[in-house]
């Protein structure tokens, strides 16, 4: 990555639709240059896909949290099956497996405190290799969009 992949990446996490020649212009290069930059960072792995963002707030989901969760047995099999199942439940965000004292971390999303605690003791403890479990509410969330390579 040099400094204009840097640049088509950091304008495309702000604005993944604006045209190859709008891009061009912000980064400084030919709109064929631009072209080609951007399909090597796809081919390289560097850009693997373009979203939408959207606002939870917008969707009813006003308040999000972290569970910190312990899994029992540990193995793979059931750190799959688990990783499925909550991924498939409508108010998780996203799902990370983990080292050290927990072994997953669920970002998830809901309309107030009273429902995360109802999806908690209703949904989500209800399955028996959950062992353990805490919240983290999130108060704010700032994001850093620009992730380029470390030497």
């Amino acid at each position: 990555m040099d400094d204009i992949d840097s640049a088509i990446v950091r304008e495309l996490q702000a604005n993944a639709r604006q045209t190859n020649r709008d891009l061009a212009r912000a980064v400084g290069i030919a709109p064929s240059t631009c072209l080609e930059r951007v399909r090597l960072l796809r081919d390289r792995g560097v850009i693997t896909g373009y979203h939408a963002e959207i606002s939870l707030a917008a969707l009813n989901r006003h308040v999000q949290a972290f569970l910190h969760v312990q899994v029992r047995p540990m193995s793979r099999e059931v750190i799959e099956n688990l990783k499925s199942y909550i991924g498939g439940l409508p108010e998780v965000i996203s799902v990370f497996v983990v080292a050290g004292g927990d072994d997953l971390l669920v970002h998830v999303g809901v309309p107030s405190v009273d429902a995360l605690h109802a999806f908690l003791m209703d949904r989500f403890s209800a399955r028996r290799e959950i062992v353990g479990f805490r919240s983290s509410v999130i108060y704010q969330h700032a994001r850093n969009r620009v992730l380029e390579e470390i030497n």
